[in-house]
């Protein structure tokens, strides 16, 4: 990934973080956006102290002209974009569907499908001349639909997916890649606060398929190797790395 210019959307922590990090240190450019100022700004001294470079852009993706200027604003520092990462989430609600209010379903649906819609608008338009690789963050709730009191976030997910795979086909004669990553639950901060009640975390783990909940460690690799030339024949798909979640 040297001197590749890698763009992450929810990059100030969680996946987002790691990734940024773990790109960095394979000398890659990195520009990464997020909403909390101060948290962004942390992570670029962080990485820059390092000797690595990282560049932090306040944006929030649901507001289309803030990721209009991210895309923009990370051509004019260097020319192009090579990579893009598309991973800003939350789960915003969680409660039975019929007791969820049209703002709150319209907020999750936002943050994540239109948040993912607004990158890759933008993406698209700046590197289809160039190519390289976009890579979105989807979720096994998007291919299983499973999990109670998340139907807002699970539809979502669906989208993500289909609007992976519509633009992949649009994009498939420009050399241009989009792959959305198929992620269980890891091991984030947010996640981790989540599950903190006594025994909670070991219960979830139990019912994993391979025992345990993925780390960073697990996914980062992945989404390296969407992002590297090792993977040129592969667009449209959404790659599952979930310790086996989706097969059964």
């Amino acid at each position: 990934m040297k001197d590749k210019v890698v763009l992450i959307t929810g990059g100030t922590s969680g996946l987002g973080a790691a990734t940024a990090k773990a790109f960095a240190a394979q000398q890659a450019r990195v520009v990464f956006c997020g909403r909390r100022a101060e948290q962004g700004r942390e992570l670029e001294a962080a990485i820059r102290a390092e000797k690595q470079e990282a560049t932090f852009i306040q944006a929030d993706v649901t507001l289309e002209q803030q990721v209009e200027h991210l895309v923009s604003e990370t051509v004019r520092l260097y020319g192009r974009i090579d990579v893009a990462f598309n991973n800003a989430g939350a789960n915003l609600y969680t409660g039975p569907l019929e007791q969820m209010s049209s703002e709150q379903f319209t907020d999750t649906v936002n943050l994540h499908l239109t948040g993912t819609f607004h990158a890759l608008k933008y993406e698209i338009l700046a590197m289809k001349q160039t190519g390289g690789s976009i890579i979105n963050t989807a979720s096994t709730a998007g291919v299983k639909g499973v999990g109670q009191g998340i139907a807002a976030y699970v539809a979502a997910k669906h989208g993500i997916i289909g609007l992976t795979k519509a633009a992949a086909l649009e994009q498939a004669r420009n050399q241009l890649r989009i792959n959305a990553l198929v992620v269980g639950a890891i091991q984030t901060e947010q996640w981790l606060q989540r599950v903190s009640q006594p025994g909670m975390f070991e219960k979830i783990a139990a019912a994993m398929p391979t025992g345990k909940i993925a780390t960073m460690e697990d996914i980062i690799p992945m989404i390296t190797f969407l992002a590297s030339d090792a993977s040129a024949f592969i667009t449209g798909a959404a790659l599952a790395i979930d310790g086996g979640i989706t097969a059964g």
